[in-house]
C-alpha cells in the first residue's frame, strides 16, 4: 500500500494575504482585470497600480467641483479602458495610456449598471461594439474609441444607442450584468440579468459585419420575449460570474447570485438557443438571511463559487453543492464592500472601506477526485489524482467495487488488478462469485503490472493462468454451441503462451507447464508451447510417437539442429529413408556423418538392397562432395560396397589411389572386409598398396596370371624381389598349369629370369626341344658376358700402369724459392723456418699452416694430428742411456729415423693436404663470421 504522510500543515485552497496599503481616503470602488488595479478614493481620486510594478502606482484626479460619487467602475478584459459611473447619471472614460479623464457626453441622464466588453474586437486603443445596461432596464450600444495621437477625439464615445429593454412582470427592471460571448459559425450569445430573470439572446452576425454591433441580434427579439429564467425572490440586485479555463477564450461555466440562491452549471456553445447546461440551485443555508446579511458579490474558480457576506466569505464546491471553506473577518476591517476576480491570473480580490485583501487559488483540484469519487465519475476522478498514486489507488478500489456490486465482474477484476489490495481477498471474491473469466481477467491485468524483479510471483500467476485457461478450454471444447468462444479463448491463450513478457517465466518454469498441458491431455497446445519455447525435441518426439514421420522430419529440416538429427535419425530412417537422406544432404557439413553412422547401421541390417542404396547415398555424397576425410566414414562406405555392390568396390579402392599416406580407409580393415567377402580383385589391389607383393602375387594367381604378373613388375627398386615374384609366376604356369610356352613368355616378360633358373620346375620327361632356343640364347649372353669382362680386365691393367707413371713423375716435380719470398699467412721471410711450397704457387711456414688448418679440421683429425705430434716430440728426445753398445744405438737410431720419417709423412698428409687459401677449406669456411661471436665483445671494445 501506499504510506500518505504529510509532514507540514497543508497550505489551504483558498490562501488569503492582507495588502500592504493603508489608504489615505475610503476606498469607494475597485476593478481588477489583466493585472492592472483601479481603485477610486474618497470623492475625487482615481489610483491606478500595474500588479506586475506595484512599487510605481499612478494618481489621477476626476477634476469633478460637485458632490458627484463613484457609483460603480468597469474594466475591460485588456485592462485598458476604464469607465466610471458617477451617481449623477454621468460616465467618465479613461484610456491607460493617458492620464486625462474624459466625459462621455452622450452617456449623459444614464445611471449605468453593467458593462459587456467585446472580448473579440476590442483593443488597447479601441472597444469596438460593447453592451451597456441601465438602472432603467435600457441596453444600449456604444464604442468607444481613442486617437493614435494619444488625445481624444471630440468624440470619444462613438455612438451610443439603445437596442433594448429587460423587463419583469412589474416593468423595466434594472440591467444588473451583461455578457458576450461568441459560438460555433458566427452565432453570438449575450447574457442578461435583472434581479429576478436571466435573460439569453442568441443570433448569428454576418462573417464581416461584427463591427457593426449586435442590433441584429435584438432585432430578433423585438416581438417576442428571449428565453429567461425567472426565480421569486429577490434581494435588489443579482450578479452573474464565469470561469474561463487558461488557454480558452470561452467561459466554461457559471454562477447567478440572485434571490432564491446560485444557479450555476456549465456553458454548451452547441446548443441551438441557450447556452446554459447542467443546471442546479444551490439554495442559502439558513446562516444566510437575505434581509439581513444577504450576499454581496460572487466569483467562480474551476471547481468552486465563492459568496461574500459583510463579514465572512464562503466557498461552495459546485461538484457536491458542499460549503468547503468560510473566512471570517475581523470587525476592525470594516463591512466588506467588494469582491471581484481578475481572469487572466486567476486571483481573487475583496475590499473594505479601508483595507484590501488577496486570494491565491492553489491547487483547487486536491480534493475533487474524492468527490468525483463518492458521486461514481471515476473517469474524472482518476484524471484528477492522476499525479497521486496513494488516491488513485482508492478510486481504482472504490471503481472496482461499484463495478462488483453491478455485476460487471470483468470491468471489476480490470480495476481491482490496478489497486494495492490484497491479492488473496480479490482472488478468492471471484472464485466466491463463480466468476473465472473475471478471475483470469484479473491475473493477466495483475501479471502485466508485475516488475522483472517480482518473479515469485510471476511464476504463481503464470501457473495459475495457464491452469485456467485450460480448464476453460476444456469446458468450452465440449459445448459445440459455444465454437466460437472456444476459439477466442484458445487464441487469447495462445497469445498469453507466446507473449514476450512471460517468455522468461515460461520457459524457466516449463516443466511445470508441461505438467498441466499433460494432465488436460492438451497435446496440442502442448506441442505449440513446446514450439514457442523452441524445444524442438519434445516436438518431433510427439510427432514421432504419433506416427506422424513427416512432419517430425519438417520440423527437423526446419530448425536444422544438429543434435535433433542425431537423436531422431534411427527413427525416421527406419520409414521414410529417401526423405531423410534428402534432409541430411540438404543439411550438408552441417552434420557429421560419424554421429549418423549408427543409425545406418541399425538401419541397413534389418533393410532391403534398395534400401541400403539410400545409406551408399548419402555415404557417397559425404566422401565425394564432401570430400571427408574422416577413416569411419571410409569404412563404413567400404562395408556397403562388400555387401552389396563389388564392382563400385574396386572402382572406389582405384580411386582412393595407392599412396597408403593419401588413403582415408584402413587397409587391414579392407583387407579383411574384401576377403571374407570373396573379393580377390579388391584384395590384389590393397595387397599392392600394403606392399606386399609376394602375397598380392599368389592371390592374383588364383585369378589371373595377367593380375600377378602386373603385381610382380611393381618393385621396381628391388631386381631380388621382383626376380622371386616372376620365378612365383614361372613356377605356377609350369606346374600349376603345365604350359611350357607361357613359361617360356615369362622369360620374354623379365629379362632378370634365365633359362637355367627355370628350368628345375620342368617335369624330367619334358624334351629339349621346347625351349631349345631358350638355352642357346642364354649361352649366346654367357660368352657375351665373358667378353666384355675380358675387355674390362684389359681397361684396368692400362690404367694401372698410366697412374704408376704418373706417381713417378710426380716424385721428380719440385719448385724454386726465391730468396726474399715470404710466408702468405704470416709475412715474415720463408727461408727462416720449416715450410711448405703448394702448386697453386702459396707458400706457408709449418707452424703457421698447422695454426691454420687445426681450428678447421674435423675433431677427429684434430686428435689424431695431436697425438702424431706427440709421437713427433718423443722421437726428437736423445737417449738417456751412456753404455749402449755402438751397434745397437745404431740399430735403434735406425728403427727411430724410419718412425720419425713415417709420423712426419702422416702428419703432412694431414696438415698439407691442400693449399688453405685454395682448397676446399676456404670453401666450407665462407658462412664462418670473421670475428669470432665469443671474442665479438672483446674486439669491439679493442676499437674504442
Amino acid at each position: 500500500g501506499y504510506v500518505n504522510a504529510r509532514l507540514e500543515k497543508e497550505t489551504p485552497i483558498f490562501n488569503k494575504q492582507r495588502i500592504d496599503f493603508a489608504p489615505p481616503e475610503k476606498i469607494n470602488s475597485l476593478v481588477v482585470s489583466s493585472n492592472q488595479l483601479c481603485m477610486s478614493l474618497g470623492k475625487d481620486t482615481l489610483l491606478r497600480i500595474d500588479l506586475g510594478k506595484p512599487d510605481e502606482p499612478n494618481q489621477v484626479e476626476l477634476g469633478r467641483k460637485d458632490e458627484a460619487k463613484v457609483y460603480k467602475m468597469f474594466l475591460d478584459h485588456t485592462g485598458s479602458h476604464l469607465l466610471i459611473a458617477l451617481n449623477t447619471s454621468e460616465c467618465l472614460y479613461l484610456n491607460r495610456s493617458v492620464q486625462k479623464v474624459r466625459a462621455l457626453s452622450r452617456w449623459k441622464g444614464h445611471l449605468i449598471e453593467s458593462v459587456g466588453w467585446n472580448k473579440f474586437l476590442g483593443s488597447e486603443t479601441n472597444t469596438g461594439p460593447i453592451l451597456v445596461g441601465t438602472a432603467q432596464g435600457q441596453i444600449y450600444e456604444a464604442e468607444i474609441s481613442v486617437s493614435e495621437g494619444g488625445l481624444f477625439s471630440t468624440n470619444p464615445d462613438q455612438y451610443f444607442r439603445q437596442v433594448y429593454t429587460l423587463e419583469e412582470e412589474s416593468g423595466p427592471a434594472p440591467v444588473c450584468c451583461l455578457e458576450i460571448e461568441r459560438g460555433l459559425e458566427g452565432k453570438f450569445f449575450i447574457i442578461a440579468t435583472t434581479r429576478k430573470r436571466l435573460f439569453q439572446f442568441v443570433g448569428k452576425v454576418p462573417e464581416g459585419t461584427e463591427q457593426q454591433g449586435f442590433s441584429s441580434i435584438f432585432a430578433l427579439h423585438a416581438d417576442h420575449l428571449p428565453s429567461f429564467r425567472e426565480f421569486p425572490a429577490s434581494f435588489g440586485f443579482s450578479e452573474i460570474a464565469f470561469y474561463t479555463p487558461k488557454l480558452r477564450s470561452n467561459p466554461r461555466s457559471f454562477a447567478w447570485m440572485m434571490g432564491n440562491g446560485v444557479l450555476y452549471g456549465t456553458l454548451d456553445y452547441s446548443r441551438p438557443d441557450s447556452i446554459l447546461s447542467d443546471e442546479r440551485v444551490w439554495v442559502y443555508p439558513s446562516d444566510i438571511d437575505i434581509t439581513v446579511n444577504k450576499p454581496i458579490s460572487i466569483v467562480l474558480t474551476q471547481f468552486h463559487f465563492l459568496l461574500l457576506l459583510p463579514d465572512r466569505v464562503k466557498a461552495v464546491c459546485t461538484l457536491n453543492g458542499q460549503v468547503v471553506f468560510q473566512d471570517l473577518f475581523l470587525e476592525k476591517f470594516g463591512l466588506l464592500t467588494r469582491m471581484i476576480k481578475d481572469p487572466t491570473v486567476q486571483q481573487i480580490w475583496i475590499h473594505t472601506e479601508k483595507v484590501v485583501f488577496r486570494y491565491h487559488v492553489q491547487r483547487e483540484s486536491r480534493d475533487v477526485w474524492k468527490m468525483y469519487m463518492n458521486m461514481n465519475k471515476f473517469d474524472l476522478a482518476k484524471e484528477y489524482c492522476k499525479d497521486r498514486p496513494e488516491c488513485l489507488d482508492i478510486v481504482l478500489a472504490k471503481e472496482a467495487e461499484h463495478c462488483f456490486q453491478n455485476k460487471r465482474y470483468l470491468d471489476s477484476a480490470k480495476c481491482y488488478a490496478l489497486t494495492q489490495n490484497y491479492f488473496e481477498e480479490i482472488a478468492l471474491k471471484f472464485i466466491e462469485a463463480k466468476q473465472e473469466e473475471a478471475l483470469m481477467e484479473f491475473l493477466i491485468k495483475k501479471l502485466s503490472n508485475l516488475k522483472p524483479s517480482e518473479k515469485t510471483q510471476t511464476t504463481l500467476l503464470t501457473t495459475w493462468l495457464t491452469e485456467l485457461y485450460l480448464n476453460w478450454l476444456g469446458i468450452l471444447e465440449g459445448d459445440p454451441s459455444q465454437r466460437n468462444l472456444y476459439l477466442d479463448t484458445r487464441e487469447k491463450f495462445r497469445t498469453f503462451l507466446s507473449s514476450p513478457k512471460n517468455k522468461d517465466c515460461l520457459f524457466n518454469n516449463r516443466a511445470s507447464i508441461y505438467e498441466l498441458l499433460a494432465s488436460h491431455g492438451d497435446t496440442e497446445h502442448m506441442v505449440y508451447f513446446a514450439v514457442i519455447m523452441q524445444d524442438y525435441e519434445r516436438v518431433v518426439a510427439h510427432h514421432c510417437q504419433h506416427d506422424e514421420y513427416d512432419e517430425a522430419l519438417n520440423v527437423l529440416s526446419r530448425h536444422r539442429d544438429e543434435k535433433l538429427f542425431y537423436k531422431f535419425s534411427p527413427v525416421l530412417i527406419q520409414h521414410i529413408p529417401k526423405k531423410v537422406v534428402d534432409a541430411w544432404i540438404s543439411m550438408g557439413s552441417r552434420l557429421d556423418a560419424r554421429n549418423l553412422i549408427p543409425a545406418l547401421v541399425n538401419y541397413s541390417q534389418s533393410a532391403s538392397t534398395q534400401q541400403i542404396n539410400e545409406a551408399i547415398r548419402y555415404m557417397e555424397f559425404c566422401v565425394y562432395q564432401l570430400e571427408e576425410t574422416q577413416q569411419a566414414i571410409h569404412n563404413y562406405l567400404l562395408s556397403l560396397y562388400a555387401l552389396c555392390r563389388p564392382d563400385s568396390l574396386l572402382s572406389y579402392l582405384e580411386q582412393a589411389g595407392t599412396n597408403p599416406n593419401r588413403i582415408h580407409y584402413d587397409l587391414k580393415y579392407a583387407l579383411r572386409l574384401c576377403a571374407e567377402h570373396g573379393h580377390h580383385h579388391a584384395c590384389v589391389h590393397i595387397y599392392k598398396v600394403m606392399e606386399l607383393y609376394e602375397e598380392a602375387v599368389d592371390l592374383a594367381l588364383q585369378v589371373d596370371v595377367d593380375l600377378a604378373k602386373s603385381c610382380a613388375d611393381l618393385p621396381e627398386d628391388d631386381e631380388e624381389l621382383r626376380k622371386k615374384l616372376w620365378l612365383k609366376i614361372a613356377r605356377h604356369v609350369v606346374q600349376e598349369e603345365k604350359d611350357v610356352k607361357k613359361a617360356m613368355a615369362c622369360l620374354s616378360s623379365c629379362a632378370l629370369l634365365k633359362i637355367e633358373d627355370v628350368l628345375p620346375f620342368f617335369p624330367d620327361f619334358v624334351t629339349i626341344d621346347h625351349f631349345k632356343e631358350a638355352i642357346c640364347n642364354s649361352l649366346e649372353d654367357y660368352n657375351k658376358h665373358i667378353e666384355e669382362l675380358k675387355r674390362e680386365m684389359e681397361e684396368a691393367t692400362q690404367s694401372a700402369k698410366r697412374i704408376r707413371e704418373d706417381i713417378q713423375e710426380m716424385r721428380n716435380k719440385y719448385g724454386s724459392v726465391e730468396p726474399q719470398e715470404k710466408c702468405a699467412a704470416c709475412d715474415f721471410p720463408l727461408l727462416n723456418r720449416p715450410f711448405y711450397l703448394f702448386l697453386c704457387g702459396h707458400m706457408f711456414h709449418y707452424d703457421c699452416l698447422l695454426q691454420a688448418v687445426f681450428p678447421n679440421l674435423p675433431a677427429y683429425k684434430q686428435a689424431k694430428l695431436e697425438d702424431l705430434q706427440k709421437k713427433l716430440a718423443a722421437t726428437s728426445q736423445p737417449s738417456k742411456s751412456h753404455h749402449r753398445p755402438k751397434d745397437a744405438d745404431t740399430i735403434s737410431l735406425g728403427k727411430g729415423q724410419q718412425s720419425r720419417e713415417q709420423i712426419k709423412a702422416d702428419i703432412d698428409d694431414i696438415v698439407a693436404a691442400e693449399c688453405v687459401y685454395c682448397g676446399e677449406l676456404m670453401i666450407r669456411s665462407i658462412d664462418k663470421p670473421f670475428i669470432d661471436p665469443q671474442k665479438y665483445e672483446e674486439e669491439m671494445q679493442s676499437w674504442l
